[in-house]
């Protein structure tokens, strides 16, 4: 049981050839592309809105939210649904990988780099082996 809370399982995607993982306990589900209803006024992150099972989410676009450029979407790209405090969401992303274990000693504090916006959505980074991943803050993803 020790081992149990010494580790993180994560859902390991790509974003413009990064990877970056969230906590699995935060995710209901991993969808492909829908058509997504874009919402008038809504934030410029949101690309809009999707009908999941008869349930309406937003759903973020990572590249925009992390004010990256725009790639076109092919069939490896996917939504994330999450749920944090109670709100659920989607996220697009690139690709999923996998999902992993990490232990939680294998995880660096987000380093602070000056005028980076992404800095907020970084809960820390993982190492393992030769890779990094980012590991992401979901509740501050949906904040303006």
């Amino acid at each position: 049981m020790e081992n149990y809370t010494q580790e993180i399982q994560l859902v390991v995607f790509k974003l413009d050839g990064e990877e970056y993982g969230i906590d699995i306990l935060q995710v209901k589900e991993i969808i492909r592309l829908l058509d997504i209803t874009r919402v008038p006024k809504a934030p410029w992150f949101i690309e809009g809105v999707i009908s999941l099972r008869g349930t309406v989410i937003p759903v973020i676009d990572l590249r925009k939210r992390f004010q990256l450029t725009a790639s076109n979407r092919d069939e490896d790209c996917r939504i994330i649904v999450v749920m944090v405090d109670d709100i659920t969401f989607g996220i697009i992303v690139d690709s999923v990988n996998e999902v992993l274990r990490l232990n939680k000693n294998d995880i660096e504090p987000s380093p602070t780099v000056a005028g980076s916006t992404n800095g907020a959505y970084i809960k820390g980074i993982g190492k393992l082996n030769d890779r990094l991943i980012t590991l992401l803050e979901l509740d501050k993803l949906i904040e303006h």
